[in-house]
């Protein structure tokens, strides 16, 4: 069975005037990075596909205070309280919002959808083995989650057009040379 995969919808990334959507908004707006995406959760929707969710964890005070090593996406998070709990910026935008049946899988820390969650088991319980990926940021959780699902064996189709990146360059590195050459993943254009 095949289902799509929505990677990290929050409002900071993709609503105008959010502190990292202005990092996002050349390539984003240059691809048509979030109508794509709402085109392609409308087809999931109406052809009956199951709507999974991999949302990177909300910042929350304390998360990191008293961790030996952080890496860089997760320094990141805690200087700039990215998607922070219980705000509007850590809140999935509207049009993206989850449904009832769809499934949401526990917040990842890194890059990774699959990392320290329950992903594989939800997908695995609802027989999922091919995936429709997109979502945000395509050369960091984008590329981690469909690396991972690869050597986990789904067959991944990443959405080229619904999803963005901080340039040109990472877009190009993520979706033309790292992604394509991984085990049963194919990029398509919506």
């Amino acid at each position: 069975m095949t289902a799509l995969l929505v990677i990290d919808p929050y409002n900071d990334f993709i609503f105008e005037g959010r502190q990292i959507v202005g990092l996002l908004k050349a390539v984003a707006e240059a691809n048509k990075c979030v109508p794509y995406m709402l085109q392609v959760l409308n087809a999931a929707r109406n052809a009956e596909l199951r709507v999974f969710y991999a949302l990177h964890r909300r910042y929350r005070p304390g998360d990191y205070e008293t961790w030996k090593y952080i890496a860089p996406v997760q320094k990141a998070a805690w200087v700039h309280k990215s998607f922070e709990y219980g705000t509007w910026g850590g809140e999935v935008r509207s049009e993206f919002k989850p449904q009832p049946g769809d499934i949401v899988a526990l917040e990842h820390w890194g890059s990774s959808g699959f990392a320290n969650t329950d992903l594989d088991l939800q997908l695995k319980k609802h027989g999922i083995h091919q995936l429709i990926v997109m979502g945000l940021i395509a050369h960091t959780c984008v590329e981690a989650t469909v690396r991972y699902a690869a050597e986990l064996g789904y067959e991944v189709t990443m959405v080229k057009d619904a999803t963005a990146d901080y340039s040109d360059e990472e877009m190009h590195a993520a979706l033309d040379i790292n992604i394509p050459n991984l085990r049963h993943c194919h990029c398509d254009h919506n």
